[in-house]
Formats: structure tokens, sequence, C-alpha cells
């Protein structure tokens, strides 16, 4: 097993090897160290000083052909929690998940998790190599080189500040290695209308009419809480602008769907996003874990 160091992050760019600083790489091979429950500290490429923690959940049955599931807690920041969720769920799904937790005090506030740091606090646009909405495409990348997966796509779920992670995320591309993408719970939405500013819409942003078409007709799975109908709280996004994608985010959801419909409908494609309800279940990232992982598991295991 390779020990944690300090050494350079490096990148082919044709056929040159390209330094990108210093860097503490870890050996991922830790995270399929054992059946059931492992961890390990991460440092994206892009982001060499901010830790992130990868905690998995390993089915008994495993081998480099097990499907990879990438997971995205709440703004509570728990990846440990949302890969608890899934653990008694691997062996029958077939998948290994590994929950991917942006710590606060790497990745602070909204603008750097639920809004993929496309913008920093003074309003000014960031570069895109720059937003976190890249990690997960550079982590299934690293978890190939070492030797953890050899598999070609991956799939995603995030729930709460996860699913707005996943869908906006996905809004600017980051989709050809993924094989299935769940939103559950979302507290808002980036509306696929160019005419709404960011990050209610995707207005004032890098996406355009084209892009837009290549997004619409993404199968994107939008999972909602038919009891998910609270109005207030702490973490409710209870703004103007938020409030008029629905009064609360089972109905947002809806919305956001149905604007998928509009939009393709405007631009002359279909649109491959599906809203599933899933009765009698609120704001609860663990009983939208149990109702995605079928979802999940009949999808990857489609090879």
């Amino acid at each position: 097993m390779v020990k944690q160091r300090d050494m350079p992050a490096a990148h082919w760019f044709g056929s040159g090897f390209v330094l990108k600083g210093w860097r503490r790489m870890v050996d991922l091979g830790r995270l399929v160290a054992t059946s059931g429950a492992n961890e390990t500290e991460y440092f994206d490429p892009e982001f060499p000083g901010r830790a992130l923690h990868l905690y998995s959940a390993r089915p008994k049955d495993f081998d480099a052909e097990t499907p990879v599931l990438l997971v995205h807690h709440g703004v509570g920041r728990n990846g440990r929690a949302y890969r608890d969720y899934w653990l008694p769920l691997v062996e029958d799904t077939g998948v290994l998940a590994i929950s991917v937790e942006f710590p606060e005090a790497s990745f602070p506030e909204h603008l750097w998790y639920n809004f993929g740091n496309l913008h920093g606090k003074d309003g000014a646009a960031n570069p895109r190599k720059a937003w976190t909405f890249g990690v997960d495409c550079r982590l299934f990348d690293e978890l190939r080189d070492h030797g953890v997966t050899r598999t070609e796509k991956y799939g995603l779920f995030g729930h709460s500040a996860g699913g707005q992670f996943v869908h906006r995320m996905l809004s600017f591309g980051y989709r050809d290695r993924v094989a299935i993408a769940i939103s559950a719970n979302a507290g808002t939405y980036a509306m696929p209308d160019l005419s709404i500013a960011w990050p209610w819409g995707l207005g004032d942003t890098a996406a355009e009419t084209g892009t837009l078409a290549e997004w619409l007709e993404f199968p994107l799975v939008v999972m909602a809480g038919t009891e998910d109908v609270k109005t207030s709280g702490k973490h409710f996004p209870g703004g103007p602008r938020s409030m008029r994608q629905g009064q609360h985010r089972y109905a947002r959801a809806h919305s956001y769907v149905g604007s998928g419909c509009a939009a393709a409908a405007l631009i002359g494609t279909h649109c491959a996003w599906k809203v599933v309800d899933i009765a009698g279940v609120g704001h609860d990232g663990r009983r939208m874990s149990i109702a995605a992982a079928p979802i999940v598991g009949a999808k990857l295991s489609q090879r």
C-alpha cells in the first residue's frame, strides 16, 4: 500500500508530462481494503490544499468490475452518515458506494458546494478549472488509475444540497462518464432557462442553447419525497427567487422537470428527465437512499 506523502500532482497533456504543484497523495485502494466500511482523505489535483473525505461501502462480492456510485451528502457535510445509509444497500445493489464529503473547513458555505464555485463572494466568475463540479470526474479517473475500478462509467446520487450539486454539475457537462444520475429532494434548482440568473437558472453562465439541448436529452432522475413539504427551517431556501420555483421541495422537483419539458419543446428537442415520487418520505437522506438503490442497481448492472 502506498503511504500518504507529499508529491507533485501530474497530468498528461498530449505527449507532455506537466507538474501542477504539490499535493498529498493517498492510496485509493484503502477504499476497498475490506468489505463494509472504509475511508480515506483525498486531495483533488485542482484543490491540493483542500482536504476531502471519502467514505466507502464495499460489498463482499467485489472486484474491479463492480459498478461505482458516488454519493453526495446534504448541507450537514456528513459524508460518513451517507456512506452508512448505503452500507446495508450495497450487497443487493451490487455497487461500490463512495460518499464524497466536502468539509466546511475546506469548502466553506454554499458557493463552494451547492453552487460549484462558479463565482466568488464578489460575484466574479471563476475559471472552469476552479469549479468543484469537476471533482467527481477527476476522482473517478484516479480510482481507475489506482486499480480500484476498471469500469467505464459511474453513477451519481445526491440528496438535498447534494441533489443541488449533482444536477447543477451535470448542467455544465461532466456527463460523459455518468451512467445514472439521481438528484433527490434538492432545495433549489438551476432551471434550464437562460433568462433566469444563476444559480436559480442558467443565465449569466457559459450555458447556451446548444449545450442546453444536450443536457435536456440526458436521462436525469429527479426524486421527490411526497412529504418533503415543510416551508420553514434553518436550511429551507425561502427567498423570493427560491419561492418562485415552488412552495416546498416537493413542488420544486416537479417544477424543475416541468421546466425541462417546456424548454425542450421550445428549442425542438426532447426532455429525457423524469421525476419519481417517493410516497410517504420527507426530507430524509436515509429513506431516499433506500428508494434510490434499486434504480441505481438496475442501471449500473447493465454492462
